[in-house]
């Protein structure tokens, strides 16, 4: 049986990177047939990625069958994968995100989950020696995971061992990072063929915070200005996709990568509590800058308060 390596919906970069880099290692090394797929349309980055370094993108699953083997990487959230993934066979799990809770398996399971900014780092680490045998395909996909969680090592989540691995596998590729991370985060800001809805559940992810439910999206870009300009019919949208999503709010935060800073949009009066509560903020209209805010991961679902 062929093992499905899967990561969260709404992929970004590590999560459409970091199965096609697992799913290698498990062919190519450990000798088990495996291949990467994805729960829902990769972004423009992860897109950039896949072009750049020759893959074809993987296919998209909607669900997984009963019995069927799989790897989960980048996510243990159980709204984050599919619908029957604890009637699956879940026979390992990669990640670097805080437990949730919720995901149950048929057997004991290897579980790595570790304080480092991207899946792919610990990856490599796990490969052991055999990480000298990947090709620069899977390089590639490695470095531009690490790159991307960190931006370009700016974001809080950056450790030195992303850092030094990120830097090595530019080394052997021959590129150089300042570039390269340019090329992506250009590829990332360039968002105008997405629908205000696709906007907010391109890089989302959905948490409970005292008895409210939550879709958090965050687009990081090079060019907030961009995506602000259509703050209005957002803000309208995210009315829609709460209903359809089953959240009380969408909340979405505009991260500015160069400026090292997020917009929140609130639009209504318990955003204007969240943003109160959990970043000590006076929203004065329908947005709030919050300096230093890059990552969801560390300093944005930690700090959520209602």
């Amino acid at each position: 049986m062929t093992i499905k390596v899967i990561g969260h919906k709404a992929p970004d970069t590590d999560s459409t990177g970091s199965p096609l880099i697992w799913a290698w290692y498990l062919s190519e090394v450990a000798g088990k047939p495996a291949e990467a797929k994805l729960l829902g349309s990769p972004n423009t980055e992860a897109l950039f990625m896949l072009d750049r370094w020759g893959f074809e993108q993987p296919e998209i699953i909607g669900d997984v069958a009963p019995g069927e083997d799989v790897v989960i990487v980048d996510t243990n959230n159980v709204a984050e994968l599919p619908p029957r993934i604890n009637e699956a066979n879940v026979i390992a799990l990669i990640d670097h995100h805080l437990l949730q809770g919720g995901l149950k398996t048929r057997t004991p399971i290897d579980i790595t989950v570790r304080p480092l900014a991207c899946t792919a780092t610990i990856m490599y680490d796990l490969m052991g020696d055999a990480a000298t045998k990947m090709p620069d395909n899977i390089k590639g996909a490695m470095l531009s995971c690490i790159l991307s969680d960190t931006m370009e090592f700016r974001s809080p989540t950056t450790t030195p061992v992303d850092r030094a691995l990120a830097e090595k596998l530019a080394a052997e590729l021959g590129i150089s990072i300042p570039d390269y991370a340019a090329e992506m985060f250009a590829a990332k800001s360039d968002v105008s063929a997405f629908s205000d809805a696709e906007l907010l559940r391109m890089d989302s992810k959905q948490y409970d915070v005292s008895g409210k439910s939550f879709r958090i999206s965050v687009l990081e870009t090079t060019s907030p200005d961009t995506v602000l300009s259509r703050k209005d019919s957002l803000m309208d949208t995210m009315k829609t996709v709460a209903a359809e999503d089953g959240v009380d709010q969408v909340l979405l935060f505009v991260v500015d990568i160069l400026n090292e800073q997020a917009t929140l949009l609130v639009p209504n009066e318990l955003v204007k509590t969240v943003a109160e509560k959990s970043f000590a903020v006076k929203p004065q209209g329908d947005t709030v800058i919050l300096p230093g805010i890059v990552s969801r991961k560390k300093q944005i679902i930690p700090n959520l308060q209602v």
